[in-house]
């Protein structure tokens, strides 16, 4: 990914994510150095160790706050950019533990257990030069033993990160299913599936019981491994000692202060054992948090990108042919449209045939898989796509509301419009009047994803949201589907004049709302079947004319 604006590359948020963690690194050596300087202020004044205490405690969170927003943000901005396939193939909940859940652990490993570590390591080598320094041969037959707890450690991690990365993944099926539940809760209480759903969440949670058991039996094999290898090197020790083996010979004192020595060595030993255990539980964690970042998104700038200049709004399929996977079936299949500045085009068809594939390469979600698509002769490809979906505005079958209230949510279509424009766009939407009604107005706060409002009034604010960013291509996808036909005659009066000037899509099953269109695409099957305005079609009496007689059939009946 390209550097854009307001954003770092791929690269860098690498690196701000692993500079995050050296933060959290820094911030403990920073406590552990203060401690000891506070330890030195409490002796010489009992005032001064409470008020460093308080120092070190506020400078230490603060730090470790920093690094888990760094980690976050780096995470959090490559999400952004990721292209839609990435987020049709992933549940959401998924995602989302990556961003939360496995930051906070990784976080709070290395922040627990860092310090401890810092100190046992000092303590190691101190003790470790003092049994040289008291008996060389002594301290030489005292590591004997040291290969196999190296060859313990190294066993275990195997199994042990095995096992983390079934339990990780087993908890990102939880936490996508709990997810998927609550997001349609609705469904199943429609349904009266509560006990089902309730099964199939027992299920997973079994699932992540099991999982974290087996890996938790190997974790713990780590201290019992280490433990008896120390015990171990202490009898060996006094073997040793006792019948001058290798020729060591020492009297009664030294060998007893020498096992006191390696009972101080094999301490922070089992410390550091303890700790690098932990670590490796992480890696599971930060595998499928650095897998996130490594994703390559597949629609992104060109290394010679430049900008789109303001257009016009000529529109330009070029024998263009799509498909979603490289040896998959065409999805469409050598569609040729040209589209004039200015001009409204309809796309109507059966389900599935290609409309919304069509609009999606106009604002590059997808790139085609041969020929082009081109706004004013600037291949889409060529252009950054910032300044390619700044100058269009899109509406998508399924409306999105966001949390905050509904003048934020209009606001967002352009985020420096003046209150006037926001009820200008509102109000040319015909949806003015129900914000009025609502209690306080503009200002009235929606739940997330608009539950509080109906379907019709989510897709009345979305399209004023669209109509607020004054795009010079306009894209309506199903854009009425959900708004009653009292309120979709008022908007297609309201929308009239707005389209003027405008290059527009209009995707729609209600024919009714496309008549005036300057040209009407029947698509069927990935291929532009019939072209014509709403005259032309209806006197070829095609595909176009059976699917008006089949609605005008409906009415009538």
């Amino acid at each position: 990914m390209t550097n854009t604006k307001g954003f770092l590359n791929r690269n860098q948020l690498k690196y701000l994510v692993i500079a995050a963690m050296l933060i959290d690194h820094i911030a403990w050596a920073f406590v552990l150095t203060a401690s000891l300087l506070g330890q030195v202020m409490h002796v010489i004044g009992r005032l001064t160790g409470p008020t460093m205490a308080y120092m070190l405690a506020e400078g230490y969170h603060y730090t470790r706050n920093v690094k888990k927003y760094a980690m976050r943000l780096g995470i959090f901005a490559v999400i952004s950019w990721l292209p839609f396939s990435y987020f049709d193939s992933r549940p959401h909940g998924k995602i989302l533990i990556r961003v939360v859940n496995y930051v906070n652990t990784l976080s709070d490993t290395l922040s627990s257990g860092l310090i401890n570590v810092i100190s046992d390591a000092f303590t190691f080598l101190i003790t470790l030069v003092v049994m040289f320094v008291v008996d060389w041969r002594l301290a030489l037959f005292s590591l004997a033993l040291f290969p196999f707890l190296i060859a313990w450690v190294l066993i275990l991690q195997h199994f042990q990160r095995r096992a983390y990365q079934v339990l990780s993944n087993k908890q990102s099926n939880l936490n996508a299913f709990i997810h998927e539940s609550i997001a349609g809760v609705k469904t199943t209480q429609t349904f009266a599936q509560e006990t089902a759903q309730f099964k199939t969440f027992q299920e997973q949670q079994n699932d992540v019981r099991t999982s974290w058991m087996k890996a938790v039996h190997i974790q713990f094999l780590m201290w019992p491994g280490i433990q008896t290898i120390s015990v171990m090197t202490i009898a060996f020790i006094y073997y040793v000692g006792v019948t001058g083996f290798g020729a060591v010979n020492v009297s009664t004192g030294v060998l007893i202060a020498f096992v006191g020595y390696a009972n101080n060595f094999w301490n922070p030993v089992i410390s550091i054992g303890n700790f690098y255990n932990q670590l490796i539980t992480c890696s599971a964690y930060l595998e499928r948090i650095f897998e996130t970042l490594d994703v390559q998104p597949e629609i992104r700038n060109a290394s010679d990108a430049t900008e789109l200049p303001p257009i016009e709004g000529r529109v330009d399929f070029n024998d263009v042919i799509f498909r979603y996977e490289p040896d998959g079936r065409n999805i469409l299949n050598l569609v040729d449209l040209h589209v004039k500045p200015g001009s409204t085009v309809a796309l109507v068809g059966p389900t599935g045939a290609g409309k919304t594939t069509i609009i999606n390469l106009l604002s590059r979600f997808y790139d085609v898989a041969e020929g082009s698509v081109t706004i004013d002769g600037h291949d889409v490809r060529s252009v950054t796509l910032e300044s390619l979906r700044r100058q269009m505005g899109v509406m998508l079958q399924d409306t999105f509301i966001f949390s905050g209230n509904v003048r934020e949510n209009i606001r967002y279509g352009k985020l420096d419009a003046t209150d006037a424009e926001i009820e200008a766009a509102a109000k040319a939407v015909h949806a003015h009047e129900f914000i009025m009604d609502l209690p306080n107005g503009y200002d009235t706060v929606v739940e997330e994803r608009g539950s509080t409002l109906s379907a019709g009034q989510r897709q009345l604010i979305a399209f004023a949201r669209v109509l607020l960013a004054d795009p010079r291509i306009l894209i309506l996808d199903e854009a009425t589907s959900n708004i009653d036909t009292r309120t979709e005659e008022a908007l297609q009066a309201g929308l009239n004049h707005l389209l003027k000037g405008r290059t527009s899509f209009i995707i729609a099953h209600r024919l009714s709302t496309i008549e005036n269109a300057d040209m009407i695409c029947y698509i069927d099957h990935g291929q532009i079947v019939e072209q014509g305005n709403h005259a032309e079609l209806l006197a070829k009496r095609g595909a176009y004319y059976r699917l008006y007689d089949s609605q005008y059939a409906m009415i009538k009946v």
